[in-house]
């Protein structure tokens, strides 16, 4: 809220709290919330008033975060507003008749009300609905509402009951129902200071002038009070809820005092005489008595001051008044101990101070961690926690702050630093504890002695310190660890292997084991290496159970040689010879457990492979010292292109092993979605695979590996079927043997995506080899980061997500695009997503403003105002979840009147939001 009133300074200063901008809630602000339920409703009313309001769907209508959220629940959680069928209707503007409920709400004068005076009691004219009748005559006897004004013959052209109530009125009855009527009329004939204050009504003048002196408001921006504007329904929550500091009502569910305990879901609050324990949930409302954001549980510190609002012992809504601990501290040097008397001595220069203990009195060590009083040491150094609340300065806790710590206690090591010798320890209050441990410390689990480098971070511990040193950590509850050794035997429930000291280690499997081997795709548990003399050496992370989840090779004997030329094979002795890169001979001895690869990926038998292995045949092999453990017979390379020599008509690719092998042009070339290709137009640094025929004298065909984002152009759910749109028109793809996932890598069903979505395709030639969905996120464009590389979009939902362009991104506007971040700007409306090279793609919705006439529902469609006679563009589609608004109040399509200025923002030519102005 902007502007300053220019009332003279010769106003009167008022000394009491006051509540800065309390009609500028109720005045000023828009927003939303329904306050009052109508006379239809009445039953309704009353007994949704009862209810306990939870923080979490209390109003369907007043999201998290909402700028009246707080008042709106700290409102009904007293009792003083309540809703209609679960909604608040926050923007909707209150009647005058409604406000004259509240405030006798607000004043604890509702009970007062005579139902059987309404016969009598208001003059013909005087309109007023029948259910809030006895409220008004109420409000006159208690001069809430002036008589002579409210009745008088001007004021009585239109209904008085259901008139809209207006800025100026509404400060009339702050100023009455907060007794304060005499303030006004001593200033009434002062002028406001505002721009607008000759269209402030004459009798409206003072109570005004007596807002602004009491620090309720300051205006609007412009220096305007805008005295005939209407006061919705939040406006008039907040005005009250900021309100109650000035006034002297008393509700019965409502207490302050001191935070005492906060435990197991429980806050106990001492009020002065005696302390109440409320139950707290996941719909307690908690929030700050200076600000209007909420806050959380943790926000809320144990010996604060906060206000509580419940019933039945479960709170509502909790208010935080002040957060500084009503607590001292004071340090001195520690004497002795009488645990029989509960009392204990310090030690100063004028004696030994006493200080007497009960059973709720903590004693901790340095950390944090709890001891036994008996085990704090003379002339250690201890702080001493009192309140200050009751009177009676009970001691809270002693703190050992320094000296030798004895200890036995139990909590989760947080990490450990093996160069330090040191561990930190999270003890079960939540505190940490640092020691260094002895050399003869201990650290065990399950009886099995451990290494300190085997200890992880997260793992429940006993642990015990003698003379401020760890004497010993016992593992309750490993979260996981790790041992390394070779492998030796492996089968389908265990794993053994040697340890480096030569011993011999055993573990069982656990139900899921992932296998990592570096350089391997997806490496399983055949591709492992278990043998006495050449096994892999590998780490074993084992969980709580001690059972093994994790096997990663770190170091493997393997021999493994690419693109051999087979010299001889002898088929009585199962000898091969073969000759690698450099021309130096290897011989190895094939068996039945050597593991075979011919062209098509099948595994035949050495007798079926045994007549390939002619001179001159190409074949991988991997091999333990002479012993072959796999034979491939060549059937294609796959690596990069790095150079294509269009004079000798050879290219050049490199393997993922490091080899660059010089081969003849293909016949053939394949990508997916073009056709007509020759080498020459891939290009170098593509990743792509040379097939070659069983002779592998030439090459059949290249397929290139790429990845694309297209869009979906139809979704064939019933027979796995889906096509995507090219440059070449649409292409069927069959997805029953493709991986489906979405961006995360989570599986999806082919039924999750329709037409029109984006989705990225991976494949090898022609054949793809998996499909990704893209996820799109449309909304408003909240903050732009230049430097940083990022913009954060809010959805339509409500939430925010932040992308990270990474340098990497490109604006589509209209039919232009841009390379820069800083060409968008905040509140435009964009898609945005992430295309298959990481990408950030930022597609700028059109927009456009116009004057709303009409809605055809049976079309779905909104029709404008035309621009001009000659104007066809005026009808729109509008999607099914248009986002209809005015600020933050969602409306309904219905709401918007003729000549109503819109702005209107389209996806695809349809319409998915309409912002009112």
């Amino acid at each position: 809220m902007s502007g300053n009133n220019k009332r003279n300074n010769n106003s009167r200063e008022y000394t009491k709290k006051t509540i800065s901008v309390l009609l500028a809630g109720a005045m000023v602000f828009g927003g939303a919330g329904a306050v009052f339920a109508d006379g239809a409703s009445a039953a309704g009313a009353s007994a949704t008033a009862s209810m306990t309001v939870s923080k979490t769907g209390a109003f369907s209508d007043v999201s998290s975060g909402f700028w009246a959220e707080k008042h709106i629940y700290k409102l009904a959680a007293q009792g003083l507003i309540v809703g209609n069928n679960g909604k608040f209707r926050p923007g909707d503007p209150v009647t005058q008749q409604e406000a004259v409920l509240m405030a006798l709400r607000f004043m604890k004068l509702e009970n007062k009300a005579a139902a059987n005076s309404v016969a009598t009691a208001l003059p013909t004219g005087f309109d007023v609905s029948n259910y809030y009748k006895p409220y008004v005559v109420l409000a006159f006897q208690q001069n809430v509402l002036d008589k002579a004004t409210e009745m008088s013959a001007d004021n009585l052209k239109s209904s008085w009951g259901t008139r809209k109530a207006t800025r100026e009125w509404i400060a009339e009855l702050l100023i009455r129902a907060l007794g304060k009527t005499s303030d006004a009329l001593s200033v009434t004939n002062e002028p406001s200071g505002f721009a607008d204050d000759a269209k402030i009504s004459s009798d409206k003048r003072g109570y005004i002038n007596a807002a602004i002196d009491l620090g309720l408001t300051n205006g609007l921006k412009g220096n305007i009070f805008n005295p005939q504007g209407e006061v919705t329904r939040a406006q008039l929550a907040t005005f009250f809820s900021r309100a109650e500091a000035q006034s002297a009502a008393v509700y019965d569910n409502t207490a302050s005092g001191i935070v005492t305990e906060l435990k197991d879901g429980k806050m106990t609050v001492y009020s002065g005489a005696a302390s109440a324990v409320y139950s707290l949930s996941s719909g307690t409302a908690y929030f700050t008595s200076a600000a209007d954001t909420a806050i959380s549980l943790n926000d809320i510190q144990p010996y604060t001051k906060v206000t509580v609002i419940g019933k039945n012992g479960a709170a509502s809504y909790v208010e935080l008044s002040d957060a500084k601990p009503q607590v001292e501290t004071t340090q001195g040097t520690f004497a002795r101990l009488s645990p029989s008397a509960n009392k204990f001595w310090l030690k100063s220069a004028e004696g030994y101070p006493e200080y007497a203990f009960d059973n709720a009195t903590s004693f901790v060590d340095a950390g944090g961690s709890a001891i036994a009083a008996s085990s704090i040491s003379e002339d250690s150094i201890v702080a001493i926690t009192r309140e200050t609340f009751t009177g009676q300065n009970k001691v809270l806790k002693v703190q050992v702050t320094s000296g030798i710590v004895n200890k036995t206690s139990s909590g989760t090591l947080k990490s450990i630093d093996l160069t330090a010798k040191t561990i930190t320890f999270t003890n079960a209050s939540g505190t940490e504890d640092t020691f260094k441990w002895s050399d003869s410390a201990l650290f065990s689990y399950q009886k099995a002695i451990l290494q300190p480098s085997e200890l992880k971070g997260g793992t429940a511990v006993n642990y015990t310190i003698k003379n401020s040193l760890i004497a010993s950590v016992e593992v309750t509850q490993s979260v996981e660890r790790t041992v390394q050794g070779m492998l030796t035997e492996l089968t389908d429930s265990s794993v053994v292997y040697k340890k480096a000291d030569g011993t011999r280690g055993v573990q069982l499997l656990a139900a899921s084991t992932a296998v990592v081997i570096q350089g391997y795709a997806k490496p399983a548990a055949a591709d492992l290496i278990a043998d006495a003399t050449y096994g892999d050496t590998v780490e074993l992370t084992l969980n709580g159970s001690d059972q093994v989840t994790k096997i990663t090779v770190v170091n493997r004997r393997l021999e493994q040689l690419f693109g051999t030329t087979v010299v001889s094979y002898n088929f009585k002795t199962n000898l091969l010879t073969v000759t690698d890169s450099g021309n130096q001979a290897h011989v190895y001895q094939l068996d039945a457990n050597t593991k075979f690869i011919n062209a098509n990926g099948n595994l035949p038998t050495l007798s079926s492979i045994a007549s390939m292995l002619t001179e001159n045949r190409k074949v991988n092999v991997s091999a333990l010292g002479q012993r072959m453990l796999s034979l491939e017979i060549v059937s294609k390379y796959e690596g990069t292109l790095t150079s294509v020599n269009t004079a000798t008509k050879m290219f050049v690719l490199k393997t993922a092993d490091g080899r660059s092998l010089s081969l003849p042009y293909p016949p053939m070339v394949e990508m997916f979605g073009r056709t007509g290709l020759s080498i020459t137009d891939v290009s170098v640094g593509t990743v792509v695979t040379a097939f070659l025929p069983t002779s592998q004298d030439v090459l059949t065909s290249l397929k290139v590996k790429t990845s694309q984002q297209l869009q979906l152009a139809y979704v064939d759910a019933a027979n796995n079927k889906l096509g995507v749109k090219t440059s070449g028109g649409n292409i069927d793809i069959y997805t029953l043997a493709l991986p489906l996932t979405d961006e995360a890598g989570q599986t999806i069903k082919l039924s999750d995506l329709k037409a029109g979505d984006y989705v990225n395709v991976s494949a090898l030639g022609n054949s793809p080899l998996s499909i990704q969905s893209v996820k799109l996120t449309t909304g408003q464009v909240t903050a732009i980061d230049a430097a940083a590389g990022s913009l954060s979009v809010k959805d339509y939902s409500g939430a925010v997500q932040t992308f990270g362009a990474g340098g990497s991104v490109k604006i589509v506007r209209d039919s232009a695009a841009s390379g820069a971040l800083g060409s968008l700007s905040l509140s435009e409306r964009a898609e945005v997503r992430k295309d298959a090279d990481g990408t950030t793609i930022v597609r700028v919705l059109p927009v456009q403003s116009r004057s709303f006439s009409s809605y055809d529902a049976a079309a779905g469609r909104i029709v404008v105002k035309r621009d001009t006679v000659d104007d066809e563009n005026y009808r729109f589609t509008i999607s099914p979840n248009v986002y209809i608004h005015q600020g933050d109040t969602t409306l309904s399509v219905q709401s918007i009147k003729e000549n109503d200025k819109i702005t209107l923002y389209f996806n695809n030519n349809i319409v998915v939001e309409i912002v009112k102005q």
